[in-house]
Parts: structure tokens; C-alpha cells; sequence
């Protein structure tokens, strides 16, 4: 089976929960659509055991993006050289990561060894872009926020990089006829045409599948085969 996830935000037990919910194996695939780390405390729990399993596939969320130029820079040996050289993007760029959340991330790359913060840095170096997929017949674009624009001739490898990791796509378009667009980034509480805040929304060859966890909602998966939906909710875990 073929699953996607986004948006994670560094919930480890809504992570695993939701794997074990589908008994994800080896035999299985999973694609993560970015914003793996950040708010969350497990991140960096959720990236190594990612790490560990050859059938996950990673796509660049914008998070992941902002965390690799800090993350090469908190590798660098402090010396007074390298204090010469904290420029004001470095420092700016070190505030806006943990304005948006990364200091959780920030705080467990700390405690990490040497070895496992440099593997962790060549793994999110790794990250792709988009993944282009077909499952049992039908074909599938996977992006981590939506396809900034958008041209339906122009391959997707000819796109900047940026293009795929700010900007939602309009989920009154549909941008391939023969193709569902997947995307995360945007929590489906806010799509206007969504009937079902904070659950998985399908419409015209939309699937979009950050159901909001870290604001008041849950995580979702999708299976592509069979088009189930998985959620894992925090609150009703805990019986609230």
C-alpha cells in the first residue's frame, strides 16, 4: 500500500500511532510531504526513525528549508573566527526559524552526538522537491504547500525550488485532469470549500492532508490505493 502524511510537526506518538493503525511493513510505502519537525517536542525522533526505514520518502516542507542553512550553522565550531563570520542573515534566519516553532527542534539537535547531527543535517540535504507516483492506474503529484505558478506545460523539474514550499495551490483549479495534485502545508480547516475542518478534502483532483494537529485538529494520513483516511487525535487519546 501506498500512504501520505504532512505536517507532522513533531508529533512522534501521532506519528507511530498511525503507522502501527495501518500496519505500515516493508512491503508499504510512505511519502511524508514536508514539515516533519518544529512546535512539537519529536521532530528529531520522527527524522531518525524515518531515517531508518528505506520505504519512507521525504518532500522538502518549508520548515525542513528554513531549518538546513541553521542547522549547517549550529555544526560550525565556535571559534572567534566563526563569531566573525555570523553575518545578519545567519542571525536572521536563526529567529525566524524558532518564530515559527523551531526552537523545539533547535533544543533536541542540541542533545544529539556529533555523528547524529550530521546525519540528521545529510538527510534533510536529501529531502526531494515533489514526487511524481502512479498507484493502481492512477497518477499522482506530491508537493509539500502547492505548485506557485503553475503551468501544465512546464515539467516540474524546470520550477524553482521555492515554487513548491510557501504558497497553496487554488482548490477551485484543477491543475491536471489525468492527475491528483497532494499537498499539505495548509490546514483543511482553512479551505473555503472544505465541509469537514480539520479532515482530509477532496475536490477537483485536490487532495490536501495537513489536518491541523498543531492548531487544534489532528494528524491525517491517506492511503492512495483504496483512498482511506487514518487520523490520530491527541485530545480523544487523552479522553478529552
Amino acid at each position: 500500500m501506498t500512504y501520505c502524511i504532512s505536517d507532522i510537526h513533531g508529533d512522534f506518538k501521532g506519528y507511530k500511532y498511525l503507522l502501527e493503525k495501518v500496519s505500515f511493513s516493508d512491503n508499504d510505502r510512505l511519502f511524508v510531504l514536508g514539515d516533519v519537525i518544529d512546535r512539537g517536542e519529536g521532530g528529531i525522533e520522527i527524522l531518525k526513525d524515518m531515517m531508518m526505514r528505506p520505504n519512507v520518502f521525504p518532500i522538502l516542507g518549508n520548515h525542513e528549508y528554513m531549518a538546513i542553512s541553521c542547522i549547517k550553522f549550529l555544526l560550525t565550531e565556535i571559534t572567534e573566527e566563526s563569531i566573525k563570520d555570523l553575518d545578519e542573515n545567519i542571525i536572521r534566519g536563526l529567529m525566524e526559524w524558532q518564530n515559527v516553532g523551531g526552537y523545539t527542534t533547535m533544543d533536541a539537535f542540541h542533545r544529539l552526538t556529533r555523528e547524529e547531527k550530521e546525519d540528521i543535517y545529510e538527510y534533510l540535504r536529501e529531502f526531494s522537491l515533489y514526487e511524481e507516483i502512479k498507484v493502481n492506474g492512477k497518477k499522482f503529484v506530491l508537493v509539500h504547500a502547492g505548485i506557485t505558478g503553475f503551468d501544465a506545460n512546464t515539467p516540474l523539474e524546470e520550477y524553482p525550488f521555492s515554487n513548491f514550499l510557501f504558497k497553496v495551490p487554488n482548490y477551485n483549479r484543477v491543475y491536471y485532469p489525468d492527475k491528483y495534485l497532494v499537498t499539505g502545508h495548509l490546514p483543511t480547516c482553512a479551505i473555503h470549500q472544505n465541509k469537514r475542518p480539520y479532515f482530509i478534502y477532496k475536490g477537483n483532483n485536490h487532495i490536501a492532508i495537513d489536518c491541523g494537529s498543531y492548531c487544534g485538529g489532528q494528524l491525517g494520513m491517506i492511503c492512495l490505493d483504496t483512498m482511506e483516511e487514518f487520523y490520530y487525535n491527541y485530545k480523544e487519546e487523552r479522553g478529552n
